[in-house]
C-alpha cells in the first residue's frame, strides 16, 4: 500500500518540508534508501546519508537543518526516532488487519466465535472452543477442543494450541509455536523400560504475552503450567509441565526451563539458559547468556556460568582462568625450587 507525505505528516502531527504528494510504500534505513522508500534520521552519526540517500521521505527531527542542498521530502517532528515507532506499529496494524473465515477452514459447531475474527485457510478450529473478539487466526493454526482465547489476540501461521489451553487477551503466538503438548513424564519399570504417565493437566497464558517461534510449552501433569501477564518468549524456547513463569519477565532463545520450577517476576534469562526442575527463583533475577541453575536463587540476584554464581564472583574468577597455564607453570617453577631444597 503506498502512503503521501501528507498522510504520514497527518498521522505523526508532523511538519512537511518539500513535496506533500511524494510517495512511499516500503521503508529502509536510511543508508539504504530506495525510490518510494521512507525512512527516518534521529541518531546525528549517520546525518551524512540524508544527502545521498535515494528514499522519497525520511523523517527528521525539527530541530534538523540542512548544510547541503537535499533532494528528499523531510517531515519533521519532535522525536524522529519515536514517530518512526508509532508508524511502523500503524504500518503493522493496517497490514495485518485481515477479517472474515477464509475457505478451506473447520469450525466445529460448538466452537463459539466473537466478532470482528479473521480465520485463514486450512485452520482446524476444536469442539467447544471460545474465541473473544478480534482474535486473528493464521492459514495452517490447530486448535483443540476447550480452548479459551481472549480478544486481540493474533496466533501466526502453523501454530499449535493443544486441548483445554487458556489464552489472555492481546497475546502473539508465532508460528510453529506448541501450546499444551504433553509434558516429558515417564516412569521407569523393573525391566529398564519406561512407561508414560499421562499428562491431564493444561496450559495458562496470561494478558500481554508474546510466544515466540517454534516455542513449546508443555501441559501440566496435573494442575496448569502458568505464564503469567506481559511475558515474553524468545524463539525456540522449552518450557516443560507444571513451570510458572511470573509477570513480565523475558527470556532469550534456545532457553530451556525443567519441570516444575517456578520463575519469578520482571526476570532476564539470556540466551541457552539452563533452569533444572523443581526449582524456585525469585523475582528480579539476571542470568547471563549460557547460565546454567541447579539451584534456587534469591530475589535480585545477577548470576553467569555452569553451574551458576554470582556475577562480579565469575567476572573475577573468570580473570584468573585465563592466566592458569600460566599459574600452573609458576606452581610447577616453586615446586621444583622447594624439592631442591629440601635435598640441600
Amino acid at each position: 500500500m503506498k502512503f503521501t507525505a501528507n498522510q504520514i505528516a497527518e498521522i505523526l502531527e508532523g511538519e512537511i518540508d518539500g513535496d506533500e504528494n511524494a510517495e512511499v510504500y516500503k521503508l529502509s534505513k536510511i543508508e539504504e534508501g530506495e525510490n518510494g522508500s521512507l525512512t527516518f534520521l534521529s541518531n546525528p552519526k549517520y546525518t551524512q546519508y540524508i544527502y545521498t540517500t535515494k528514499a522519497s521521505i525520511a523523517i527528521v527531527n525539527k530541530s534538523f537543518v540542512p548544510e547541503n542542498k537535499i533532494d528528499i521530502t523531510l517531515i519533521k517532528v519532535d522525536d524522529a526516532y519515536e514517530a518512526f515507532s508509532k508508524l511502523l506499529a500503524f504500518y503493522d496494524e493496517v497490514k495485518s488487519n485481515k477479517l472474515g473465515i477464509e475457505t478451506p477452514s473447520h469450525i466445529s459447531e460448538t466452537a463459539k466465535l466473537g466478532k470482528n475474527i479473521y480465520l485463514g485457510a486450512f485452520a482446524y478450529i476444536g469442539n467447544n472452543v471460545i474465541i473473544g473478539d478480534n482474535v486473528k487466526i493464521y492459514p495452517n493454526v490447530y486448535i483443540g477442543d476447550n480452548v479459551l482465547i481472549g480478544s486481540n489476540t493474533t496466533i501466526f501461521a502453523g501454530a499449535k494450541i493443544y486441548s483445554e489451553t487458556e489464552i489472555g487477551k492481546s497475546c502473539a503466538i508465532h508460528s510453529d509455536a506448541v501450546v499444551g503438548a504433553d509434558g516429558f513424564g515417564f516412569a521407569p519399570n523393573k525391566d529398564g523400560k519406561f512407561s508414560k504417565i499421562p499428562q491431564i493437566g493444561n496450559v495458562i497464558i496470561g494478558d500481554n504475552v508474546d510466544i515466540g517461534a517454534g516455542t513449546t510449552i508443555d501441559r501440566a501433569t496435573l494442575g496448569s503450567t502458568i505464564i503469567r501477564n506481559g511475558v515474553k518468549l524468545d524463539n525456540q524456547i522449552q518450557i516443560a509441565h507444571n513451570v510458572e513463569i511470573g509477570k513480565n519477565t523475558v527470556i532469550a532463545a534456545q532457553s530451556g526451563i525443567a519441570g516444575s520450577t517456578k520463575i519469578g517476576e520482571n526476570c532476564m534469562l539470556g540466551g541457552q539458559v539452563g533452569i533444572a526442575g523443581h526449582l524456585t527463583i525469585g523475582n528480579n533475577v539476571r542470568m547471563q547468556a549460557k547460565t546454567g541453575v541447579g539451584k534456587n536463587i534469591k530475589d535480585n540476584e545477577i548470576i553467569q556460568g555452569t553451574p551458576a554464581f554470582g556475577y562480579s564472583d565469575y567476572n573475577k574468577s573468570y580473570v584468573y582462568f585465563k592466566k592458569l597455564p600460566e599459574l600452573v607453570a609458576k606452581i610447577n617453577l616453586l615446586e621444583k625450587e622447594i624439592k631442591a631444597l629440601k635435598e640441600k
